[in-house]
């Protein structure tokens, strides 16, 4: 089969296709016929040489598949059949025409969505619903800050927040963005991190009140920016280190506000812990998707062979949405 490795940590010139062996599945795995698969910040990373994957996982990039099921491998309870269309949460191996995963990463296809655009789905719905409810504890009526709201995580973070009936403020860093966040994806709040003090634009837009949680894939450098925006007990998720891995944090602000500060990362946690949250994803998720309150946006698509194309896309920041390669 075809796949795509990283031949030295560097830019997309560094992706290369390659012939290798159709992965065998191992007990309580499935085999996958890959039809797309979702790009994500997490191979960027770890095509720069930042992001290792996990003790055990494919070196073949790629988080989030979509396919149809091509067989089993021993002691597979999980109820599929041969040609089940599905999508699946990987550790890696993603970018590669069949991959082997752990039954309980793998859900059915949402019904109203193609099998390409289901690609879109696994894991921003996994990473998404996993920290702003399972982690954060957002309710109804709550403010919710999302930063990043055109990409993958943000398009989705903005949506699955306003279904859960919060109030939503995202953050973007042109104004054409902020506008698709607000004026298409919902998001109560639009704030140019480029032109504004989103802290202070927040609060000046939510009634002088902060937010009760924020999502963060930025790391150090918004570090003492969240913690002003937090409301009193709010809740800091960072998800994501494109900002960097150090910053200096104000333990008298934070304890005045009552508040915290968690770190997450889906990638290399337990596969049960995995199963768990993809089966929270298909209970309160796919109802979502299905009567269309979340809708999976696609920027692009590009073949396999693309990828380094993909890659410098991705990079150029102008995506709205999900970026996809297809077998």
């Amino acid at each position: 089969m075809k796949a795509v490795y990283i031949s030295e940590p560097g830019g997309p010139e560094v992706l290369e296709l390659r012939d290798v062996p159709v992965p065998v599945p191992g007990p309580g795995e499935v085999l996958i016929d890959v039809v797309a698969a979702g790009l994500n910040r997490a191979d960027v990373q770890q095509r720069r040489g930042f992001y290792p994957p996990p003790p055990g996982a494919s070196e073949i990039p790629g988080l989030e598949v979509s396919g149809r099921i091509a067989g089993f491998g021993p002691d597979v309870a999980k109820p599929f059949s041969i040609g089940d269309k599905v999508v699946a949460l990987l550790a890696g191996g993603g970018y590669a025409q069949q991959v082997a995963v752990p039954a309980g990463q793998v859900l059915r296809v949402p019904d109203g969505v193609d099998l390409v655009t289901a690609a879109s789905l696994p894991e921003t719905a996994a990473t998404v619903y996993s920290n702003l409810v399972m982690t954060a504890q957002l309710q109804q009526g709550e403010t919710v800050l999302i930063h990043g709201a055109t990409g993958g995580i943000g398009t989705m973070a903005i949506q699955l927040a306003r279904a859960l009936g919060a109030r939503v403020a995202a953050t973007a860093g042109t104004a054409e963005k902020v506008s698709t966040a607000t004026a298409f994806l919902g998001a109560h709040i639009g704030i140019n991190y480029a032109e504004e003090d989103f802290p202070e634009s927040l609060r000046r837009q939510n009634g002088g009140k902060g937010a009760d949680v924020i999502l963060d894939v930025v790391g150090a450098k918004y570090l003492p920016q969240n913690v002003d925006a937090l409301a009193d007990y709010g809740r800091l998720v960072v998800i994501g280190l494109q900002g960097g891995t150090k910053g200096a944090l104000d333990l008298g602000l934070l304890l005045r506000k009552r508040a915290a500060v968690v770190a997450t990362a889906l990638r290399p946690r337990p596969v049960a812990e995995k199963g768990a949250i993809m089966d929270a994803v298909r209970e309160a998720v796919w109802p979502l998707v299905t009567d269309g309150s979340i809708r999976p946006l696609v920027a692009r698509t590009f073949p396999l062979d693309q990828v380094q194309d993909a890659h410098r896309y991705f990079d150029s920041g102008e995506h709205v949405g999900k970026i996809l390669l297809v077998m």
